[in-house]
Order: C-alpha cells, then sequence, then structure tokens
C-alpha cells in the first residue's frame, strides 16, 4: 500500500488529505422530492465513505430557478443547509472530509420542475438534451435568456448557496463549471448568442464564470474553493466546435490565477474522435491542461487503481477522483490497498428511492460470504 502514489498524503488547500482518493459527485436522486433537503438515508451513504481522502457531494442546486433534476438537493433554504448538516456531521464523525458542489441547471431544466416556468440560460437556444422530471426523461426545450439584471441575482444566489455550504458544515465547495449546466451554456458558443457584455468573446463568454468565481470568495477564501471544468463534446448544442478548446484553454489558465484549492478536470467521456478535442483523449486531457494549471488539479473518468497511480507518479495529476467504483464500493480505499475485486454496480437501483442499490452495498470482508459480492 506504501508503494502505491494513491496512499500518499496530500495538502489541498487547507485541508490535510491522508489519501489521494477522491470521492466524484455522484447523483442519485435521494434527496426529499418536495423540499430538496437531503436525508439521513444521505448521511448514512457519505458516511460510509468517509475514508475517501475527499469526498465531493453531489450536485446541488443554489435557488429554486437552478433546479433541475428530480429529487435532488438544493442549499437556499435553511432546512436544506439543516439536512445538510447531518450529512457533514456524519462524515466528520466518520474521519472524513467532504465539499459541496454548486449547481445551476440553467436550460437542461424542464418545466415540470419549475411550477411551469420557462428554464433559463444565456440565450434562447435548446440545448438538446434531456431533462430528469418527476414524471421521467424528457427532452429539453427552448429556455429564455437571463436579463443582466437576473444574472447579477445568480450570481449573488451562488455566493448565497456557499455561505449556506459552509453554514452546513462542508470543509469547502466547489463551482460546477462543466457538463451541460448554466455555467457551460454561456461559455458555449453555440448556447450562448448574445451581444451584450456576456456573449461574444472568450473574455465576455466567460464573464459570468469568473463572477460568480469572485462572488463565491467573498464568502470562503480560496483554499476553501475549487472549480470543475472540461472542455466536452456531447451532441446537439454542445457538440464540440472551432470554440471549445480555446474558451477551456482560456478560463482554466485565468482560474490558476486565483490560488484556489482545486481544478476538476474531466477526461473524455464521447468519442472525440473527428471532432476539435481529438487531441484530449484519454490521457491527452491531462498532458493538455497540467501545463496551463499551476495549483491542484483532480483528474477523474474511466479512472483505475493502476491508471490513478501511474497520473500521479507521472505528474498528470495530484488526486483522482472515482465515481462509478464509489457506488458499489463503499470502502474502495481499502479494496484499493488490498488489490480486491471491486463489487458490480446494479444500475437498475442508481437513481431512485431508498436504500436499495444505494447504502446497503456490502463492504469488502462482510462480503465473503454474501454470494452479491
Amino acid at each position: 500500500m506504501s508503494n502505491q502514489p494513491l496512499f500518499t498524503s496530500y495538502r489541498m488547500g487547507d485541508l490535510d488529505l491522508p489519501n489521494r482518493i477522491v470521492m466524484a459527485p455522484l447523483t442519485r436522486m435521494r434527496a426529499h422530492p418536495h423540499d430538496h433537503v437531503p436525508t439521513t438515508l444521505q448521511a448514512e451513504y457519505y458516511a460510509q465513505r468517509a475514508s475517501a481522502g475527499l469526498i465531493i457531494a453531489e450536485a446541488t442546486a443554489i435557488n429554486p430557478e437552478g433546479f433541475g433534476w428530480a429529487d435532488t438537493p438544493g442549499l437556499w433554504t435553511k432546512e436544506q443547509v439543516r439536512g445538510w448538516r447531518r450529512v457533514t456531521d456524519a462524515v466528520h464523525a466518520a474521519g472524513g472530509r467532504i465539499i459541496a458542489q454548486l449547481w445551476h441547471t440553467g436550460a437542461i431544466s424542464h418545466p415540470e420542475l419549475l411550477d411551469g416556468a420557462q428554464p433559463v440560460s444565456a440565450s434562447n437556444v435548446d440545448p438538446g438534451q434531456i431533462s430528469v422530471t418527476p414524471t421521467g426523461r424528457k427532452p429539453t426545450v427552448t429556455p429564455r435568456p437571463l436579463t443582466k439584471q437576473e444574472i447579477q441575482v445568480t450570481v449573488a444566489d451562488f455566493a448565497r448557496a456557499a455561505r449556506n455550504a459552509m453554514q452546513a458544515g462542508f470543509d469547502g465547495v466547489q463551482i460546477l463549471a462543466n457538463y451541460l449546466y448554466l455555467i457551460s451554456q454561456f461559455l458555449n458558443a453555440a448556447t450562448n448568442l448574445r451581444n451584450d457584455e456576456y456573449g461574444g468573446s472568450l473574455e465576455n463568454r466567460s464573464r459570468f464564470l469568473f463572477e460568480v468565481v469572485e462572488a463565491v470568495l467573498g464568502e470562503v477564501n480560496a483554499q476553501q474553493m475549487g472549480v470543475k471544468i472540461s472542455p466536452m463534446h456531447e451532441g446537439s448544442a454542445f457538440q464540440a466546435n472551432d470554440e471549445t478548446l480555446p474558451i477551456t484553454e482560456y478560463a482554466i489558465q485565468k482560474l490558476s490565477s486565483y490560488n484556489l484549492s482545486h481544478l476538476l478536470l474531466m477526461g473524455n467521456t464521447t468519442d472525440f474522435t473527428g471532432t476539435p478535442l481529438e487531441k484530449l483523449t484519454d490521457d491527452g486531457m491531462f498532458h493538455h491542461f497540467r501545463p496551463l494549471y499551476k495549483g491542484t488539479l483532480i483528474a477523474n473518468v474511466k479512472m483505475d487503481r493502476d491508471r490513478a497511480n501511474r497520473l500521479i507518479a507521472e505528474g498528470l495529476a495530484d488526486l483522482v477522483a472515482f465515481g462509478r467504483p464509489y457506488i458499489a464500493n463503499p470502502d474502495l480505499v481499502q479494496r484499493f490497498a488490498e488489490n480486491a475485486p471491486l463489487a458490480e454496480v446494479d444500475w437498475e437501483t442508481v437513481y431512485g428511492s431508498g436504500p436499495h442499490g444505494y447504502s446497503d452495498y456490502p463492504t469488502y470482508q462482510s462480503s465473503e460470504h454474501n454470494p452479491r459480492s
């Protein structure tokens, strides 16, 4: 175990991590459906995984307008803060560290999730994706553009959510600035058609991101805040274009100047062949961006123990985040240490309610006589 880079300690921001294994944020749809308050079941689930060097909690909406996925939690009410406090207390009691991920879904939301209201975005471009509503998965609709005043309110709501996260006992926060959601909708030239100071140039399209970063820095210090960002190729409006890589390079280089806690960089989740991102396939993502970001870099997507150890040993990442392996393996750290087999995910129960397929996966010791293992 001591010979594995994954099992060396690391100082990330103001946190001392006992290992470099990070639990990636995973949407699991176990919050209360009506008030978006985290449950005692979620507290149990996260505490089971507290041996991770760091837990990044599931994406959490910053305001009602940003809510856009059924049965996911929020961070805008006192009740939600109290619910998250149960979670963070449980993780800390088990010896772990946990940060909140701040989320605004923008155009990925749906009128069913917004009391019939139209989702908001940078511009009125349907992203051509899927919304997860209480009555099932449905195509996204055309959003309405945020006014400049509404942008400022949204920026302030990110800051309030960060303040609420710290009051809830989190050890820090992460801004979700990639994948399909609102900040990405501003960064993406295909979904941002604005002709004001939030559209057009790289600087203008990234303005919203950096207003959010600076507003959150008004509530937490830089050593408690990170950002998740990476170039994506997801089809429809989020198909990679000639602007995808330049805007991400611009944003990551500028983020490097803030002395943040970390940057979480996802590898390719889809096939980049024949796209402007082709050279970023597999380790290419980390080879490309490691020189552009001077702080702590967390690598994510399609990670196993051997690849993670190699990325750290080669200096391409400081920490490695595991998503799917953490669903079925609450004791992933121990399994990696002992080179034990990993349990398989029951995909039928990943999204749903109740403990089955959530908090009832056995640990390695107890699984020896369990036919499910």
